[in-house]
């Protein structure tokens, strides 16, 4: 079973998570719509919607760069309707698009809270909203989104309520939608994690190189989500999973390979029980 000739709606994919979820299905000969902000490069941060599409093409798959803000609820739906134009339906979307400031509730001003929540919550349910009616046309439609499991622990909420929001947010999304749209066989599912992930969130906006060393590489997610889209969309719908735990039913052993550093600590991410130690 492979990703070959269907179609992935991913938002945000300029680099980071997005880029290696696409390129893994690319490699499969793909097609992949890119659809984020970035138009034009970054002073810091490496990598555009077009640099994207050209990285999913070299890794065998066909690409469509489209310029979006996920806030732009009619712009939303033209890039969705020319997507599924262009490659004859979408089957996959990922809501991978996300704005991150992990600061507490009287270190935010209204402008940045209202941001990301509008990105992160609003912007997911906009593109998946957008994606329902082409999905109903795939033999096995997904959706996939990147938030974490809906645990509700107080501490979280506290240490960074203006986020924390805006990602359980997401996750209710896709709690809802599973089951809004279970007898039609498209599946809702929320992927997050164990560790942190060696991004640019994570070098210029957490924690550093030191951060980026006792990080995992975003392929431990692209592979996990491969293996999610090639699911039963009628079966495996409605769960919040972590990434080495899908691995691991896919029977994978050794998580070496997915270390940025194998000589550091991995840290674990946040919204994780940190009494769950990651796979040595």
């Amino acid at each position: 079973m492979t990703l070959a000739s269907k179609t992935l709606f991913i938002t945000g994919g300029s680099r980071g998570i997005g880029l290696a979820i696409a390129e893994r299905a690319a490699r499969d000969g793909a097609n992949v719509v890119i659809a984020a902000k970035t138009g034009d490069p970054h002073p810091k941060l490496v990598g555009t919607i077009y640099t994207a599409a050209e990285a999913i093409e070299r890794a065998g798959g066909k690409a469509l760069p489209l310029l979006l803000d996920v806030r732009d609820a009619d712009a939303v739906q033209a890039a969705v309707t020319q997507a599924a134009q262009h490659f004859g339906g979408i089957d996959i979307c990922v809501n991978n698009a996300s704005a991150i400031n992990l600061v507490k509730s009287e270190d935010i001003d209204v402008k940045r809270f209202d941001l990301i929540q509008q990105i992160n919550m609003r912007g997911t349910f906009l593109v998946s909203r957008a994606c329902v009616p082409h999905l109903r046309n795939s033999a096995n439609g997904h959706v996939l989104t990147l938030s974490p499991p809906l645990d509700m622990r107080a501490d979280w909420f506290a240490q960074h309520l203006p986020y924390t929001i805006s990602k359980y947010g997401m996750s209710m999304v896709t709690f809802g939608m599973a089951e809004e749209f279970r007898s039609e066989g498209i599946a809702f599912n929320a992927l997050w994690p164990r560790t942190t992930i060696a991004t640019a969130a994570v070098e210029f906006a957490l924690g550093g190189e030191n951060l980026m060393r006792r990080s995992r590489r975003p392929e431990i997610m692209a592979d996990a989500a491969h293996a999610i889209f090639l699911r039963d969309s009628r079966i495996f719908t409605g769960n919040f999973v972590i990434d080495d735990d899908v691995l691991r039913e896919e029977g994978v052993t050794d998580f070496a390979p997915y270390r940025y550093d194998p000589t550091s600590v991995l840290e674990i991410d946040i919204f994780v029980e940190p009494d769950v130690n990651p796979i040595p």
